[in-house]
């Protein structure tokens, strides 16, 4: 990617550099300091407490017991190495440009349970096989009336959404909010997060702004710092943003489809063949193949909430257990064909809640499986893919937890210690929520019993 020299920040008027990664949960931890004191940590990279890749959503450690860290290491430090290739303005933020790091030990080792590292080792198993892939994130958030203070103060109840009917595609609808949305899509292009397109969403105020594809390690990073600029930016204007897959039961969720192409070394489309029908080649229906394989096992990644089940679980276009098919969005696999450049696969089961990084480290190493067995994917879905009810993807976190800790496939592809360590949080997840009472007891039983 293009970004900015290290020479130029003060001419650009930057006073603050943040230098950042990407926690767990696909968030971003880090420092503020000076352009000075940027390039004296260019080397060394920050001291961070490991901590930030042990404790849970909502930064609790109590009861979370992991190999990687904790009191039995003395919460020790790990290194946050900038990556200068990704040092861009944050142009959504005065005087602010950020750098995204790489999380390596006291000896420069990468971390083997940092997101960033999953990736990369997932893009080097390709490019040793020749092939590049390039992806986009397709992610979609509701916008409410109101600060984040409030909204919470209000405990998340009876919020004034931005549009107030189903108004997919809808330009009218869109033009009420678009001096908001012209400022956010300026600012994600000022910041080397090139926007493709926008749009209103069905939900009620349920938008998506859909970047530019690139290559995963960049996607990931243009993510999360999507996300990053989408909550800053709200809150600066008085909305709230979420990326909860589904805020509420009876409204459509928020997803995170996830379009893939390969080339090869000479920059031919992998997955195109003017031979096979509708142009898709044996590689792309053998990289399908191997998504849908390893789709159940890695649902920790796609699905990794409590509430990316409530997404899951219904028919809104949220994928349907083992399905493919040609341009059909009730499948878990859509395959679009047609110019030889643009012939790709979108995943659609993961929702809005997902670590890019994982999420994306997980397609890639399946579809890269599916094409080294020539894993066959069935017979395309055509039609209503729902009509055919499938329970073949698990149900809830819990089940989820279940199948990645005990694959030998998963443990193989990313190592022992990424299982352990990704399958112990899945499960203090849900033992939190097992000793949750939750609103919707209260009113089923307080009385009734």
């Amino acid at each position: 990617m293009t970004g900015i020299g290290i020479k130029e920040l003060e001419d650009l008027g930057i006073d603050t550099v943040i230098i950042a990664g990407a926690d767990m949960q696909g968030r971003l931890f880090g420092k503020r300091m000076s352009p000075k004191t940027f390039r004296s940590k260019l080397d060394e990279g920050l001291h961070i407490c490991t901590c930030v890749y042990a404790w849970d959503i909502a930064q609790a450690l109590e009861g979370v017991h992991v190999d990687f860290t904790g009191a039995h290491t003395g919460w020790h430090d790990f290194r946050l190495v900038p990556d200068l290739s990704t040092l861009r303005r944050a142009a959504w933020l005065d005087g602010t440009a950020i750098c995204l790091g790489d999380a390596t030990d006291e000896d420069g080792e990468p971390l083997p349970i940092a997101p960033r590292s999953i990736l990369r080792r997932q893009v080097e198993g390709l490019a040793a096989q020749g092939l590049t892939a390039a992806v986009a994130t397709e992610l979609e958030f509701h916008l409410f009336l109101g600060r984040p203070e409030a909204i919470r103060s209000a405990r998340y109840r009876d919020l004034t959404p931005t549009t107030l009917s189903h108004a997919d595609y809808n330009v009218f609808e869109g033009n009420a909010m678009d001096p908001f949305f012209r400022g956010l899509r300026r600012a994600l292009d000022e910041s080397e997060i090139p926007v493709d397109v926008a749009q209103v969403e069905y939900g009620l105020g349920q938008w998506e702004i859909n970047l530019q594809h690139a290559d995963p390690v960049a996607m990931a990073d243009r993510h999360v710092l999507y996300k990053l600029a989408v909550k800053d930016s709200a809150a600066a204007n008085g909305y709230t943003a979420t990326f909860m897959p589904r805020p509420f039961a009876d409204e459509i969720g928020s997803s995170c489809h996830i379009h893939a192409s390969l080339e090869d070394e000479v920059g031919r489309p992998v997955f195109h063949d003017d031979t096979a029908e509708r142009g898709a080649s044996a590689e792309l229906l053998s990289a399908v193949g191997g998504a849908l394989d390893h789709a159940a096992e890695l649902m920790c990644w796609y699905a990794p909430t409590i509430n990316s089940y409530k997404r899951t679980s219904r028919h809104d276009f949220a994928g349907n257990g083992l399905t493919w098919g040609f341009d059909n969005r009730t499948v878990s696999v859509r395959v679009l064909t047609g110019h030889p450049g643009s012939t790709r696969m979108e995943f659609r089961v993961p929702g809005a809640d997902v670590n890019p990084y994982l999420a994306l480290a997980g397609l890639l190493a399946s579809m890269h499986d599916g094409m080294d067995k020539q894993t066959d994917p069935g017979p395309p879905r055509v039609g209503d893919a729902y009509e055919h009810a499938s329970n073949a993807l698990p149900t809830d976190l819990s089940a989820a937890a279940d199948l990645f800790g005990r694959s030998p496939w998963v443990a193989d592809t990313f190592g022992r210690d990424v299982v352990r360590h990704y399958e112990a949080m899945a499960r203090f997840e849900c033992e939190r929520f097992s000793r949750t009472v939750t609103d919707w007891e209260l009113d089923r039983y307080f009385e009734a019993i």
